[in-house]
Parts: C-alpha cells; sequence; structure tokens
C-alpha cells in the first residue's frame, strides 16, 4: 500500500501564503484604498510568504519589502525595450526546459513555482507551460548531459528549484551526479530568504553527501529581509560544505540608496553569504517602475566601495541577451 508523504511545514506554509493584497495589508495595518493598486493579477498573481510578510515594517506603505511585492497600475504601462523576454532565456533554449548561454554551464528550468512573486521578476512572462522539464523528459536531458563533456556545471533554476520537494530534488541530484564530468551544481533560490523553514534536515543531508560541489545563490535586495531564521537556515547550508552567493537587483525606491546597499552587503557577509552581483532591472515587461538609471547605480557602488572592503562590494551588471557573460557596468 502506497501512503502519502508527509506534508512538511513549509508546504503548509505555502499554502498559507498571503494571496491578495488585501490580506497582507491588513497584516500591515496598512490601508490599501489609496494605494495605486493593479485591477488585475490574472497573469502573474499575488503571492507572499507570511515569513516575508514578518520582515516588513508595519503601517509603512513605503516600506522596501512590501514595495518589492505590490501590485501596481504601472505594471500596465506600456514602456518602449521592456519585452516579455528580456534576457533572450528562449533563443538560448535547445529544449523544454534547458538553457545555455554561456560556456560550460546548463540551466535547467526545474520547475515554475515560486514561494513569492516579486514584481521585478524577468520570468514574469515567461512561458512555464512549454518551457520546464516533465519527469520523462529528465532522463533523455541527462543522457545528452552525459555526451556533452563540455559541461562542467548544472544550475537549477525555475521558478524556484526548492520549491521541489526533497524526493525530486534528491532524483535529480542523483542523476546529476553520476554524470563525470559535472563538477558542480548551482541552485538559484530566493527560499531561505523568504521561506527558510525550507531548508530541511533532507535537504542539508542532500548537499553535504553530494560528490559535487554545491553552490547556493540566494537573491536578497534588503538588510530588512535577513531575519535570524533567515541567518539560521543560511548558516546551516554553509554547515554542509556549501558555498553560498547572493545576487542583487538595484531596485528603484527600495535599495537604490548606499545605506542601503552597505546595510545589505554587511548582513550578508556576517551570516556566511559572498555578496557578489547587483543587477541592473532586467527589462521585462510591467517592471519599468522599478528601475535605476545606469549613471546613479554606478554612482552607488562607486560609493560602496568608499565604505567597504572590495570583497563585499557586489559587481555591477546587466545580463545582455547573446552576450557568453554578464556584462560589468564599472
Amino acid at each position: 500500500m502506497n501512503l502519502p508523504l508527509p506534508v512538511a511545514s513549509w508546504q503548509n506554509q505555502l499554502q498559507t501564503a498571503f494571496s491578495s493584497v488585501k490580506e497582507l495589508c491588513d497584516y500591515l495595518h496598512i490601508s490599501s484604498q489609496h494605494l495605486p493598486l493593479l485591477d488585475d493579477t490574472a497573469n502573474f498573481p499575488f503571492k507572499v510568504t507570511h515569513d516575508f510578510a514578518a520582515c516588513m515594517e508595519k503601517g509603512n506603505p513605503n516600506d522596501p519589502l512590501f514595495l518589492q511585492v505590490l501590485p501596481v497600475n504601472q505594471e500596465h504601462v506600456e514602456t518602449p525595450g521592456y519585452v516579455n523576454d528580456p534576457v533572450g532565456d528562449l533563443e538560448a533554449s535547445s529544449g523544454p526546459g534547458i538553457i545555455q548561454k554561456y560556456q560550460g554551464r546548463v540551466l535547467l528550468i526545474s520547475t515554475q513555482a515560486c514561494a513569492i512573486h516579486c514584481r521585478y521578476c524577468f520570468r514574469r512572462n515567461f512561458p512555464y507551460t512549454d518551457n520546464r522539464i516533465s519527469s520523462s523528459q529528465l532522463d533523455g536531458l541527462i543522457s545528452e548531459l552525459k555526451r556533452r563533456t563540455d559541461i562542467h556545471e548544472v544550475i537549477l533554476s525555475g521558478g524556484d528549484p526548492l520549491m521541489l520537494n526533497d524526493h525530486k530534488l534528491q532524483d535529480i541530484f542523483s542523476q546529476i551526479e553520476s554524470i563525470n564530468h559535472i563538477k558542480r551544481i548551482r541552485i538559484h533560490s530566493r527560499l531561505p530568504i523568504v521561506l527558510p523553514d525550507r531548508i530541511t534536515p533532507a535537504l542539508l543531508q542532500l548537499f553535504a553527501h553530494s560528490p559535487k560541489q554545491i553552490i547556493m545563490i540566494v537573491h536578497a535586495n534588503h538588510a530588512n529581509e535577513i531575519s535570524n531564521k533567515v541567518k539560521e537556515a543560511c548558516h546551516l547550508i554553509k554547515s554542509t560544505g556549501a558555498i553560498s552567493y547572493n545576487q542583487s537587483v538595484v531596485l528603484k525606491g527600495i535599495n537604490d540608496n548606499v545605506d542601503a546597499l552597505q546595510q545589505l552587503s554587511e548582513v550578508l557577509f556576517e551570516t556566511g553569504i559572498q555578496p557578489y552581483y547587483l543587477h541592473t532591472l532586467d527589462r521585462a515587461k510591467g517592471t519599468a517602475h522599478f528601475a535605476v538609471a545606469d549613471e546613479q547605480a554606478k554612482h552607488l557602488v562607486s560609493q560602496l566601495t568608499r565604505r567597504l572592503p572590495g570583497y563585499m562590494v557586489p559587481r555591477l551588471v546587466r545580463e545582455i541577451k547573446d552576450q557568453p557573460h554578464k556584462t560589468p557596468l564599472i
């Protein structure tokens, strides 16, 4: 008899995440009546975890975490240069769920699901239905990777790969681990930041016992996102031998000042996470209100360089389609 798998705490938390702006505003004691809200979020639904909401300042409609998830009517403004596929993911795809832009690495779209819907997301318009790896396709993909001896790193992305349960992740890991020339498994995930309970004992064992080098790329934009629970989860990841880096996006009204960026770098480093990339906004349709001018971004990093040691200053970059690497702006 096959018994259903128990539902983990983090999965229960996903089921009770905020799914409407009014719910979140009520929790934060913010009136939603005067907010410039988007009237229709069907194409990109609202979703916020309780852990992330707990890091927001109650009563503050300009809280930098609140603004990252607030669907506003500016998303409907048509802006030249803002498109559905701003970084050329579809052009770089060689089949469902697999993207290769850079030498020696492939990226797998393992799921379309996320724990939180960040309104500036560069894949908010991505056609996941036609571009994700199904269970039946994974075997064929692994066979292809075995033939591709030029590939040394597999990147699990999405959506968010940690939305997969531990059993599914273990299956993917074991198949990748069977390929001798793959040296590293890289995971791009926001869950250690927005849902730290996802870092389960089983996941930590998966990292610790892997014969491959595990690299965790987390995504935090503001120091207030790094709660004590987040710090504990990230220290546990580090204890497995995994290497952790952070990538941020410079966002108008959220972290476009040197004090915010300095505080973020300092708290990340204290948490065992290396500040790595500060991205300029990927120009996805519906995100133009988050844009920070290049010259302002360069000035911010120049100021940051005066305040922090070099190893704590993230690299300011832009991702440009058809380029063989991220493009440094400084």
